[in-house]
């Protein structure tokens, strides 16, 4: 070790490339279909499950619990309105004439732009988009919001003869 090194490295260094500060979202739909480009906010990435509960007659004070069917939330987007926002705009037109649900992907993205993590989205589709008010005398900046909905993140398909996901270990 050099002199005037300490051991440990500073705390910039042992976060360098393992953690992803919220610079910004992409999305992209069908592999890449439309790409929706970068968003400055994504609220909903959240799954949470209803308990199922069970009572046995043989155990009055000793409930067995299950996790019940996963419920998501709608997932919210917002930015800036920019060119990408047009490629949004094709393809709502896209989904207002063909109702089809599509798969997709959010990524939370670092400041190089690459991928830190991704959500693989199922069937999903848009609720809501919107734009604020444009005033050219408060001079604000005009932002775009999207809402999507879908049925999950999770590889957690169990159809009939599917015997989902292998689990490391098992």
């Amino acid at each position: 070790m050099l002199t005037g090194q300490s051991a440990n490295p500073p705390r910039e260094q042992a976060f360098s490339g393992s953690v992803s500060m919220a610079h910004n979202f992409t999305v992209a739909i069908d592999r890449c279909q439309y790409e929706l480009g970068a968003w400055t906010s994504a609220a909903g990435l959240n799954v949470s499950w209803h308990i199922a509960e069970y009572r046995a007659g043989d155990s009055w004070n000793h409930p067995l619990i299950f996790p019940g069917v996963p419920q998501y939330q709608r997932i919210k987007l917002s930015r800036a309105a920019c060119r990408d926002s047009q490629i949004v705009q094709e393809w709502l037109t896209e989904t207002a004439m063909r109702n089809e649900p599509l798969t997709g992907a959010i990524s939370l993205v670092d400041a190089q732009g690459a991928p830190t993590v991704t959500w693989e989205l199922k069937e999903f589709f848009p609720t809501a988009w919107g734009i604020n008010e444009f005033s050219a005398a408060q001079g604000n900046v005009a932002m775009e919001a999207l809402e999507i909905v879908h049925t999950g993140f999770l590889d957690d398909d169990f159809a009939p003869g599917n015997p989902g996901p292998q689990l490391p270990g098992r």
